[in-house]
């Protein structure tokens, strides 16, 4: 008998994998951590036999941080920042985890990870890795992969172990790296350039003021920047349109005009003139046809988090926050993924036999599996595949359960309509639409069949055009990830981070404002001639990224093209603000701002 350690990502997933894994007959122990428990049992691994340690950390171990004398603010150039040594870390709130993980690891000949299959999860494995290998260099180290945390998942999982991921966990030190770098250096610029413009309405010492720059966290502030300025320098202009109806004993028909709109007021009330003149409306077409509303592709993260926006308005970090919870408990597969089609592999009819049980929706699923019924569709792939995760699907029927608050029943329920709905056929309705002739001016309506009539009001009508709205939470969602903006782990993170800094806020409409501060940076950057605003630069870090996960790229190639390209953005902004010409009041083209805390 081998002993092996595993290690869990969280102390739930933890004590989920033991109790699955040794079917609830295990020993507990305490770890060095209070928080992160061993549990113990004996497993058979394809015919090998185990006694297994299963514990946890919580996130990542290690931190990303300069050496000590380049950590203060003043201690160097922040241009020097771009090539100041780094260190990975266990941080002193840690050292008790990485205690447990030494002590267990020396007695032991496996090393198993259960990290979250996801890049950020590999770094976090290729951490634990580090730390046990360190005083155990003949350690095995093996991967476990599994989606949701239920007994075939993980049954599965734990024997068909695999390498873990070198490529996605050297993406991710790719990313820590380049954030840490440009982030730091712009932070230390503009807090130290700017900060004595700034007032804060608060018991707060406005000498803690920081005015963070972050790569992801400025082009998101940008998108609603950019919105709100188009809606500032919107120009009211007025149209006129011509408005048909026509009341009978079946109900009142409204045709609108094809032409929409006319911005030219005399035009407009000749056309009108004429269908006043010769009203008599002739019918000259109509067309039926059936009208198909398609089934959804199945859920990724970020349509999970803009139809818990739109429907519920739940913030994105609440969204994850439920779903995370979740997925801990077992109910729903890991809410991590950019995938929206389902592998040909996956038993699609077992997902929906576990819902057949529901008051709501249990009869549904019953006729989906009916093969008389004919209801039942595979899903349609919606193109993307992260190679990780499967798309967010129920993974255990719940009736409602008892400890959950109304956001985890709103989100359970979301996640199995939307996966019933994935399998269901189009919905199939039926459209007749009717055109109209009046004096050779065309209008339309949906409706009954009329072969000629008097409209019963024909108006002509004055409209003012309008700005687009505010962006929403899950408009904000959409361009970040048409942009390439963030990771489907991490959007929800950069929301957060412009209301924690004061750089934007959010109305009960879940709709984005820019504050003055936020308005005033992107303003600033703009009026310089640098769109760090924009989500250009992002994109190709992001995308570069990936070819490091993918093994097409290596990590120090990134590296050096991403910070070159920074550093010499970086002195330019520099040699900006020391030109003489140049004043504080052109980088920041504001008064006095005052921070409402």
């Amino acid at each position: 008998m081998i002993n092996v350690l595993n290690v869990a990502e969280k102390p739930s997933v933890a004590k989920s994998v033991a109790t699955i894994l040794s079917r609830n007959q295990l020993r507990v122990r305490d770890g060095r951590s209070r928080y992160n428990r061993i549990f113990e049992f004996n497993y058979s691994i394809g015919g090998q036999q185990c006694h297994m340690l299963v514990t946890s950390v919580t996130g990542h171990l290690m931190e990303l941080e300069f050496e000590d004398r380049f950590r203060k603010w003043h201690s160097c150039d922040p241009a020097d920042l771009y090539t100041a040594p780094v260190r990975k870390f266990v941080p002193e709130d840690k050292l008790d985890i990485r205690r447990t993980l030494e002590e267990e690891a020396r007695r032991c000949q496996w090393l198993v990870l259960w990290l979250d299959c996801d890049r950020e999860g590999e770094n976090i494995a290729f951490e634990v890795v580090e730390v046990c290998r360190a005083v155990n260099r003949n350690l095995t180290i093996r991967r476990a992969r599994f989606s949701a945390l239920i007994e075939r998942d993980i049954h599965e999982a734990v024997q068909n172990l695999v390498a873990p991921n070198q490529w996605f966990s050297d993406a991710v030190d790719a990313r820590q790296e380049i954030d840490l770098r440009i982030g730091a250096s712009f932070t230390r610029f503009q807090t130290m350039l700017l900060r004595d413009r700034f007032v804060i309405d608060s018991a707060q010492d406005d000498r803690n003021l920081i005015l963070s720059y972050g790569p992801c966290q400025f082009p998101t502030l940008g998108f609603v920047v950019e919105r709100y300025w188009e809606i500032q320098s919107h120009e009211p202009e007025d149209f006129w349109t011509i408005n048909c109806s026509h009341r009978s004993d079946e109900g009142l028909a409204t045709f609108s005009w094809m032409r929409g709109h006319l911005f030219d007021y005399i035009s407009s009330v000749i056309l009108y003139e004429m269908c006043v003149e010769e009203p008599t409306a002739t019918v000259t077409k109509v067309q039926q046809q059936e009208k198909l509303k398609y089934p959804p592709y199945p859920l990724s993260t970020i349509e999970l988090e803009k139809r818990a926006s739109r429907y519920f308005r739940m913030s994105s970090e609440q969204t994850m926050k439920v779903a995370e919870d979740l997925y801990q408990a077992g109910f729903i597969s890991y809410p991590r993924t950019e995938t929206d089609c389902f592998s040909s592999r996956t038993d699609l009819h077992t997902i929906v036999q576990e819902q057949r049980e529901h008051p709501v929706w249990g009869s549904y699923a019953q006729r989906l599996l009916d093969p008389g019924a004919g209801l039942w569709r595979n899903p349609s792939s919606g193109g993307h595949d992260d190679k990780a995760h499967p798309p967010i699907h129920p993974t255990k029927f719940s009736a409602g359960e008892s400890r959950w608050s109304q956001d985890h029943h709103k989100l359970y329920e979301l996640v199995v309509r939307h996966f019933l709905a994935c399998v269901s056929q189009p919905a199939v309705g039926a459209e007749t639409i009717v055109e109209i002739d009046i004096a050779g001016e065309m209008f339309s309506a949906s409706g009954r069949v009329i072969l000629a009539f008097i409209p019963t009001t024909l108006t002509l009508d004055s409209g003012v055009t309008r700005p687009p709205p505010l962006l929403s939470e899950a408009d904000l969602l959409s361009c970040m990830d048409k942009a390439g903006i963030g990771t489907d782990a991490t959007m929800h993170d950069h929301i957060k981070k412009l209301l924690d800094r004061f750089y934007a806020t959010k109305d009960a409409n879940t709709r984005f404002s820019p504050t003055n501060l936020g308005e005033a940076l992107v303003m600033g950057y703009d009026d310089i001639g640098y769109e760090l605003w924009k989500p250009n630069l992002r994109s190709l870090m992001e995308y570069d990224m990936k070819e490091v996960s993918m093994g097409n790229k290596s990590k120090a190639e990134v590296l050096a093209t991403c910070l070159q390209q920074m550093k010499a953005c970086f002195l330019d902004l520099v040699s900006e603000k020391d030109d003489s010409n140049v004043s504080l009041t052109y980088i920041l083209p504001m008064p006095i701002l005052t921070i409402h805390n």
